[in-house]
């Protein structure tokens, strides 16, 4: 159930609830949060951004989720995941082998990118909802430390995107021999099912409420004005609103501006960065298939286009989009919220930022394909009569889908809303002249 209120000024502060201001971290609206029930969500009435959400037993329900989801982790590793058969020749894999395998071709890279997005973020992340749900009495500073490195290792944890690239992988197969699941399959479809959950389930303000008390302010607030105006900033750490020329947070002690500094700056450079890369990825082959001696390289296109022409019509689609188009477009996407942002012309503001929402989450969806890549050359190792093997591409790509998610990370959305802002500010002086 989602909490909507029409007008700017009609949110009323109930004297009950605790530090009710929130200054939105997408637009900069300083908005008072009313009083919430169990399943509903507060918005921001400009940007329709969730600012916090009420959970029924918020402490007992992610850590259920959380510890659940940790021991199908560990179920996962211990079995088989995945196996094969060609021609009388077996072949199979577990979760732990991936890494190895590509360790031993040499791209240890991408080991530690399928390790660190798949196995060990995830894990961390349930650990750290964990000790903040738990209400343990450790150190504050330890807390603190935690929660804060917790919200910035969510947006990298891909176990669903690896999911729906063994899917893929098993379409690629099918053509080649049987391909079956394992034991370990079971239980990482739960796991993935469970960490999911156990993101939701924790809401960012009741997190950083419990942890500790977001400083006082001592000045007025005007609700449904923008905070820059006001002379205050949001941490964008643990949202606590601060004065303006206030850097270091007195809550989460993180350091800040009231806006990301040289946001535009770093952006651009690395769209500019991903670009160069992306052209390579797209001309170099992303693997090898090895058939009775011969080897076969494989660029991403032609990969799609081999999935066409045996007729996997909707898996080629996939690898189309979310190897292709997303990051074409996301790169146009970041590229034009860059120009927009720093342009005095008149602009659709809610059309940019929901141009901004969408490259900030389906940008995740393009590592697919290096998943893909992973599980096959884990799993198809049959000497001389079939063999896979990643090869520069696949890393190139990688680097590319890395760099727009930073990319999407460093732009700071409050940009598009400020010209807006202090136009309607110098609006009543220009009528009074």
């Amino acid at each position: 159930m989602l909490l909507h209120v029409p007008q700017l000024r009609s949110w009323l502060v109930c004297s009950h609830v605790h530090d009710p201001h929130i200054l939105c971290p997408q637009c900069d609206l300083l908005v008072a949060i009313p009083e919430i029930a169990v399943g509903q969500k507060a918005k921001c009435p400009r940007c329709h951004t969730t600012l916090t959400s009420r959970w029924k037993e918020p402490r007992r329900r992610p850590i259920a989720y959380a510890v659940s989801a940790l021991f199908m982790l560990l179920l996962s590793n211990l079995f088989p995941f995945v196996n094969m058969k060609v021609a009388g020749l077996g072949s199979e894999v577990t979760l732990i082998q991936i890494p190895q395998v590509l360790v031993s071709d040499d791209y240890a890279s991408m080991a530690s990118l399928f390790m660190i997005l798949v196995q060990l973020m995830p894990a961390l992340g349930m650990i750290f909802i964990i000790i903040l749900c738990q209400g343990t009495s450790i150190p504050s500073h330890w807390q603190i430390s935690i929660a804060r490195n917790y919200f910035r290792l969510k947006a990298w944890c891909m176990v669903e995107i690896f999911l729906a690239g063994v899917l893929v992988s098993f379409v690629k197969l099918m053509a080649y021999g049987d391909v079956g699941v394992g034991t370990s399959f079971y239980p990482f479809v739960l796991f993935c099912i469970l960490q999911l959950r156990a993101f939701q389930c924790t809401d960012r303000y009741w997190i950083w409420q419990q942890v500790a008390s977001a400083p006082k302010l001592e000045m007025p607030l005007r609700v449904g004005e923008s905070g820059l105006s006001q002379g205050l900033r949001s941490c964008h750490c643990c949202m606590a609103i601060l004065p303006v020329d206030q850097k270091k947070c007195g809550r989460c002690e993180t350091s800040g501006h009231a806006r990301r500094k040289n946001s535009l700056q770093w952006t651009m450079a690395l769209l500019i960065t991903s670009i160069f890369l992306y052209i390579p990825a797209n001309l170099l082959p992303i693997m090898i298939t090895q058939v009775l001696g011969t080897p076969m390289p494989s660029t991403i296109m032609a990969g799609v286009v081999l999935l066409w022409s045996e007729g996997s019509y909707p898996v080629a689609m996939v690898i189309l989009i979310a190897s292709i188009m997303v990051p074409t477009l996301k790169m146009i996407a970041i590229g034009w919220l860059c120009w927009d942002a720093n342009s005095n012309k008149e602009i659709d503001r809610e059309r940019l930022h929901v141009i901004y929402e969408v490259v900030e989450f389906v940008g995740r969806w393009s590592m697919i394909d290096v998943f893909v890549i992973a599980v096959l050359s884990a799993l198809v190792r049959m000497g001389q009569l079939m063999s896979i093997y990643p090869d520069i591409g696949a890393l190139l790509f990688a680097s590319v889908v890395i760099l727009t998610m930073f990319a999407a990370m460093t732009f700071d959305p409050r940009l598009i809303w400020d010209r807006a802002v202090m136009k309607s500010a110098k609006e009543p002086q220009d009528g009074g002249k």
